[in-house]
């Protein structure tokens, strides 16, 4: 079971990124997905979700407008699209694996405590 993050930088304040996210050895298709950032000293917080679906979104507050999540079950991969970045967007961004209660991945959940699969993540810096 493997997650890998790519396209993470440094870019200025409302520039854009698109994260993305790997997944093999495992039905990806039966998960949710979700990105999450980590700033050091902080908690790790939900950034978007997905469900198995795709039919199914959460973004937090802080991202609304901004990001977008997408997956593309045919090549097992998840994006964020993140444009008009801010400083306070700065952090490591991972993304990880949910497949449920019920093992279809239909709901996205915020809380990371939900997941069973996680990413080395990638790193995000914005400056102003």
């Amino acid at each position: 079971v493997q997650l890998v993050e790519s396209g993470g930088g440094s870019v200025q304040a409302g520039g854009s990124l698109r994260l993305s996210c790997a997944a093999s050895g495992f039905s990806e298709d039966s998960y949710a997905i979700g990105w999450f950032r980590q700033v050091p000293g902080k908690v790790r917080e939900i950034v978007s979700c997905i469900n198995s679906s795709g039919g199914g979104t959460y973004s937090a507050d802080s991202v609304k407008g901004r990001f977008t999540i997408s997956r593309d079950d045919a090549k097992k991969m998840i994006y964020l699209q993140m444009n008009g970045l801010k400083p306070e967007d700065t952090g490591r961004y991972s993304c990880a694996a949910d497949r449920g209660m019920d093992g279809s991945g239909e709901v996205c959940f915020p809380s990371p405590y939900e997941y069973d699969f996680w990413g080395q993540g990638t790193q995000v810096t914005v400056s102003s």
